[in-house]
């Protein structure tokens, strides 16, 4: 009896072992992504001319939103066939980002991309694409911190990824449009459903398109041995935001967790206005 509780316990411990290195494994995974090799080949395209040509990139390293990427790309195939004179390229190689091809571009949207997705050169190079005069778009997951890009955290967030609630960690709230000048016919307000994340502070030197009363969702992020992210945003928790960056653009939305999102026409009228906009000059 006694070497069958003894095996008992060391099968407890083991498990216990196992689960918090699970558990450790997870949360560096998230927020740092797992270091990869950068795709350093350049693709071969050919953008026609005549259309607005638009950069699709999902790639992660970090935390992947599989449904909500899934989605996003025949969301965003629908609105080139509604908005005919738009060309989408889609990919997840990080050799596109040199000078030559990115200046075919007039959007690149950070589709849920986590993690260092992108080695030093092509990083710079994006910067440069945005400084003189490209837009730069970032889609939920593209907002957390597992880039460690001082340049992208400054340029496209202006704030510090924090946390999201996790009890529950979806929740309902209504979106409320802060800027009609961004993009006509947007919803003044509507009912959004999902991860609503948290940052440190409201976005620097950035104008607010679409905001939720902080106060009226959980915000708590508190988890396991992290006690420290009971705390939300307040009353004015921006979820939708732009930026002038030198000669270009930047516009993040913190929406867009999982597939249901896309599923709304509100947002996705968003996502539409937010291209549209990128591109005008």
């Amino acid at each position: 009896m006694r070497k069958f509780f003894k095996i008992l316990g060391w099968t407890l411990l083991a498990f216990v072992v196992l689960l918090f290195a699970a558990g450790s494994l997870f949360i560096y995974k998230v927020k740092n992504g797992f270091p990869v090799s950068y795709e350093t080949e350049k693709p071969s395209i050919s953008i026609p001319a005549d259309k607005p040509a638009i950069l699709l990139f999902s790639k992660t390293t970090g935390f992947r939103h599989e449904e909500s990427i899934d989605a996003s790309s025949l969301v965003l195939r629908s609105l080139c066939h509604k908005n005919p004179s738009w060309y989408l390229y889609e990919t997840e190689a990080g050799g596109i980002f040199n000078p030559e091809q990115l200046a075919q571009f007039e959007v690149v949207i950070f589709d849920n991309s986590t993690g260092r997705v992108l080695d030093d050169a092509q990083q710079a190079s994006l910067e440069k694409y945005v400084e003189n005069g490209g837009t730069l778009m970032g889609i939920h997951g593209a907002g957390d911190d597992s880039h460690h890009w001082d340049w992208y955290e400054k340029n496209l967030l202006g704030a510090k990824f924090s946390h999201h609630p996790l009890n529950p960690q979806f929740q309902k709230a209504q979106v409320s449009l802060q800027d009609t000048t961004f993009s006509p016919g947007l919803s003044t307000t509507f009912e959004g459903n999902d991860e609503w994340y948290v940052f440190l502070n409201q976005p620097k030197d950035a104008t607010i398109v679409y905001s939720i009363d902080g106060d009226k969702i959980l915000p708590s992020g508190n988890m396991l041995w992290m006690k420290d992210k009971n705390f939300g945003m307040g009353k004015n928790h921006p979820v939708a935001w732009y930026k002038m960056v030198g000669k270009g653009k930047t516009f993040y939305t913190s929406m867009g967790h999982s597939k249901e999102v896309w599923a709304n026409p509100d947002f996705v009228s968003l996502i539409e206005g937010a291209i549209k906009w990128g591109y005008k000059k």
